[in-house]
C-alpha cells in the first residue's frame, strides 16, 4: 500500500495548486491523474493577471519554453450579426497552451505522481480513504473535472440545470490554415449566439488556433457551432478546421451546484462545478479553490474534524468566489433582441463584458444598488441573457430616474 497525507485525484491546475501548496507546507502528497502528460486537454486557454499573480508564475521564464500569448485588444458581437472593437492599449490577460501549462504546474507542485492511474475503485477504510486497493490517504481531493470519479463517488451524477457543452479545437497554424486566418494574435474574438445561450470564440495564440462554442443546451451544440464555422468562413475570419474537434462539459457555480466536501474529501475546480457563471471560465476558480482547499486542510489536521473540514472549505470559496449565481430562466425574444444591440456597442463590450463577465477588473461600472461580492458571479454566461436583462433593466431604471430629475428641475444623473 503506498500512503500520503493527501491524495489528489486530477493534475489539473485544480489539483497542482493544491498540491504545490500542501507540498511547501511540508504535507506527503500524491496526485493522479489517468492521463500520461502532457495531454490535450479541451480549453481556450485565457488566464488573467490574477491567475498569474495567484501563481507566482514568472512570464519571462515561461515563454521561453511554452505559448504565452499577451492580449491587449478584443473583438466582441454576435453571431451572424455587428461586433464592436475593444483596445486597452495594454496588456489585460494572455493565452496558454492547456497540453504545456498543466505540464508545468505539475512539474513546480513537487508532489509525487501516479500518471496513467485510472481511478476504478474508492472506498473508506478506516479513517483512511483507498484507491485501486493500493493508494491511501487519511484526506482525499477530487480535482479530476467534470466527470471526476471522487465528485461521482460523494455525490453521484451532477446536476444538469447549470451544464454547459462545448466542442473545440486547438491546431497549428500552416498552410491554408495559416493563409486564411484573419484574427489577431493579440485580439481574441467572442461571438455570441442569437438566443443568448452561449458563445463561440476564435483565440490566436502564436503559432496556434483555438476555435470553439459552448452552450447550455446539448440538443442544439452541434448545429450551432455548424453554423458560427459557416458565419466565420462567409467573414473571411478563418478556414474552417475539420478535423481534431473535442467535446467537453462543466457545471457553472449556479443553484444548489455540487456537494463540495464530505467526511475526508473535498472537491475542487470543474470537480465542484465552479466555472464563474458570467463566462464560462474555469481556471482561475480552479486555482482559488485548490488553494482554499489546501489552506483548509491544514488548518484542519485532526481526522475528528473531517467535518469542520468540508465547512471551512464551503465557507471560504463563498468568500472568495462569491455565493453561486441565481439559477436563470432561458432568455427571452426581448433579451436576445437587446443583445444583439447592446453586445456590439463598444461602451457595453468593454465595460460589462470584458470587465466585469471576463477579466474581472476592479471598478467596471456597476447598476446602481448592486455591489459586487467577490468574483461576480451573476450574469450567467452561456445565457449571456440574464446579464443583458439586467443590464438593460437598469438602464430603463436609470432613464426613468433620469426623466423625474429633469422634470422636477434638478437635471439628470450619470449612470455609473
Amino acid at each position: 500500500m503506498e500512503r500520503a497525507e493527501v491524495l489528489i485525484v486530477g493534475g489539473g491546475p485544480a489539483g497542482s495548486a493544491c498540491a504545490t501548496a500542501l507540498v511547501a507546507a511540508g504535507c506527503s502528497v500524491l496526485v493522479v491523474d489517468q492521463q500520461r502528460f502532457p495531454r490535450d486537454k479541451p480549453c481556450a486557454g485565457w488566464i488573467t493577471p490574477e491567475v498569474v499573480e495567484r501563481l507566482g508564475l514568472r512570464l519571462d521564464e515561461y515563454s521561453r519554453n511554452h505559448t504565452l500569448q499577451p492580449v491587449s485588444r478584443f473583438r466582441i458581437g454576435t453571431i451572424g450579426g455587428r461586433a464592436a472593437d475593444v483596445d486597452y492599449g495594454a496588456i489585460v490577460s494572455y493565452g496558454i497552451r492547456r497540453s504545456e501549462f498543466d505540464v508545468e504546474l505539475l512539474r513546480r507542485s513537487a508532489a509525487r505522481v501516479a500518471l496513467g492511474e485510472r481511478v476504478s475503485e474508492i472506498r473508506r477504510a478506516g479513517r483512511e480513504w483507498v484507491l485501486n486497493g493500493r493508494l491511501a490517504a487519511p484526506v482525499l481531493v477530487g480535482a479530476g473535472g467534470h466527470f471526476c470519479p471522487v465528485a461521482r463517488h460523494i455525490d453521484g451524477a451532477p446536476p444538469h440545470e447549470a451544464l454547459v457543452v462545448a466542442q473545440e479545437v486547438e491546431l497549428r497554424l500552416e498552410g491554408a490554415l495559416l493563409e486564411g486566418c484573419r484574427v489577431d494574435p493579440e485580439r481574441p474574438e467572442l461571438y455570441f449566439s442569437r438566443d443568448l445561450r452561449g458563445y463561440g470564440w476564435c483565440f490566436r495564440k502564436g503559432a496556434y488556433l483555438n476555435v470553439g462554442l459552448g452552450r447550455r443546451d446539448r440538443q442544439t451544440l452541434q448545429q450551432q457551432l455548424e453554423a458560427f464555422l459557416a458565419w466565420l468562413v462567409r467573414e473571411q475570419r478563418i478556414v474552417a478546421p475539420r478535423a481534431g474537434w473535442r467535446g467537453h462539459a462543466y457545471l457553472l457555480r449556479e443553484g444548489a451546484g455540487r456537494r463540495v466536501g464530505a467526511d475526508g474529501v473535498l472537491l475542487v475546480g470543474d470537480a465542484a462545478g465552479l466555472a464563474f457563471a458570467a463566462s464560462g471560465e474555469g481556471i482561475l476558480p480552479a486555482i482559488v479553490s485548490g488553494q482554499i482547499a489546501a489552506e483548509s486542510i491544514l488548518e484542519t489536521k485532526d481526522a475528528a474534524a473531517e467535518g469542520a473540514l468540508g465547512r471551512r472549505y464551503a465557507e471560504r470559496l463563498a468568500e472568495q468566489l462569491g455565493r453561486p449565481a441565481r439559477p436563470r430562466s432561458r432568455p427571452g425574444a426581448l433579451a436576445a433582441a437587446a443583445g444583439g444591440v447592446l453586445l456590439a456597442t463598444p461602451w457595453f463590450a468593454r465595460h460589462v463584458v470584458l470587465d466585469r463577465w471576463f477579466l474581472h477588473r476592479q471598478g467596471a461600472p456597476q447598476p446602481r444598488g448592486r455591489a459586487p461580492s467577490g468574483h461576480e458571479n451573476q450574469a450567467g454566461c452561456c445565457s449571456a441573457g440574464a446579464g443583458v436583462s439586467a443590464f438593460a433593466a437598469a438602464l430603463r431604471r436609470r432613464r426613468r430616474a433620469n426623466h423625474s430629475r429633469t422634470v422636477s428641475g434638478r437635471g439628470p444623473s450619470r449612470y455609473v
